[in-house]
């Protein structure tokens, strides 16, 4: 089956993947987009998988106030260089998790990352970071969050 760049264009859009992968699940979809989409992500886990051990020096402090001023959260997440932690995927990934943790008040890191995660249940927030690391190769880990709610101790 012959792929066209159009629908490597579309799946690109779709998940964020490099040219070459995203052309590579196409191939080994026969051209079905959901398919190929699933094979993305299924090989973005295995890269994240070999990621784990490295070290992580930089990350963003990342906030969150939700509408009203009552809910705030501040989470540490990191990564391993200052160029993957100024991209807007990364960027995206911490304010995904600032708003998770705002909403569902998980009590530690652990308990977050085997939270499913409130834009999509079939993911959990391990699942997703997983995803992020596999997209922009770097180990990325959460470090630490603090949850504020006015009244709360």
């Amino acid at each position: 089956m012959i792929i066209t760049t159009e629908q490597i264009k579309k799946l690109r859009e779709a998940t964020g993947g490099g040219v070459m992968d995203c052309k590579k699940a196409l191939e080994e979809a026969r051209g079905d987009m959901k398919k190929a989409e699933l094979l993305l992500k299924k090989w973005g886990v295995e890269k994240s998988e070999k990621k784990v051990g490295r070290e992580t020096k930089a990350g963003i402090v990342d906030s969150y106030i939700h509408a009203g001023g009552k809910v705030g959260v501040l989470l540490e997440i990191v990564c391993e260089t200052d160029f993957v932690a100024r991209t807007d995927d990364f960027k995206n990934l911490a304010h995904e998790i600032c708003l998770q943790i705002a909403s569902m008040n998980p009590k530690d890191v652990q308990a977050l990352l085997k939270q499913e995660y409130i834009r999509d249940q079939s993911l959990v927030i391990g699942d997703l970071v997983k995803q992020t690391i596999g997209k922009l190769g770097e180990n990325i880990q959460i470090k630490r969050f603090t949850r504020y709610q006015l009244g709360e101790r």
